[in-house]
């Protein structure tokens, strides 16, 4: 009876967020106080798996089986369409970052054109602090750093960490605009599924691009959702 209790707890949060949520979102906004538990985070991330009243949209996000077609036309996906879920998951893991960068009092940015992509039902750009890139460097530079994916910049407006989201496109690209951008004091990462790990190390380890090899680091997506899901956790390193 416990159990049952406890997921339609989750079931009627979910409901009142408009069907969907983060696992993050719903820890957040969930009432523990009668949950006789230690752990009631591990609690709501086992009903979500288990429920048959609940299905996975994305690595970290959550809806309602009652609200499927509704929530997948809100995400603008769907499920089984390739290019509908390459698009999504861009965008997806684009939002996470940006929201982990701001948790980290950092000023983010994604590039312009990216604005309209949709992060669970917003715009990039309604979340995003920027999509017109300070002038911290010649104009040559920065028309390259404009096309990275995600910018995370300090306060005094330096990049402190450059990320490239790799779905299907040719990691070699994004390798090749890190390495332009090399002069600055600031962290490169390739953000792709863990399967493409091996495909990022082969490319970056030849001659071309030995001055930032060991300046990029690979971020596999689920390493991104832990780290969003754990915001409201004292960290005292972001990777």
């Amino acid at each position: 009876m416990k159990n049952n209790t406890q997921e339609h707890q989750v079931i009627e949060m979910l409901r009142r967020e408009g069907g969907y949520a983060t696992l993050k979102r719903l820890n957040e906004i969930m009432d523990f106080s009668t949950w006789k538990t230690k752990t009631p985070e591990a609690t709501v991330r086992r009903i979500v798996q288990e429920s048959e009243q609940i299905f996975k949209v994305h690595p970290g996000l959550w809806a309602l089986e009652d609200y499927r077609e509704d929530v997948l036309r809100k995400f603008e996906l769907k499920l089984g369409n390739k290019q509908s879920e390459e698009q999504f998951s861009h965008g997806y893991y684009q939002g996470l970052l940006v929201e982990i960068g701001k948790f980290h009092h950092q000023t983010t940015y994604v590039p312009a054109q990216d604005k309209s992509r949709k992060f669970i039902g917003k715009c990039l750009g309604d979340i995003t602090d920027t999509t017109e890139i300070p002038p911290f460097t010649y104009d040559k530079l920065l028309k390259r750093a404009k096309t990275v994916d995600v910018i995370w910049f300090n306060e005094r407006q330096m990049p402190s960490n450059f990320y490239e989201v790799e779905h299907t496109t040719d990691i070699k690209n994004s390798l090749s605009k890190f390495y332009e951008l090399q002069d600055f004091h600031a962290d490169f990462h390739i953000v792709a599924n863990a399967s493409r790990k091996k495909e990022f190390e082969d490319k970056l380890h030849v001659s071309m691009f030995g001055p930032i090899e060991k300046r990029v680091k690979f971020v596999d997506y689920m390493r991104v959702v832990n780290m969003y899901e754990g915001l409201n956790k004292v960290s005292e390193s972001i990777w």
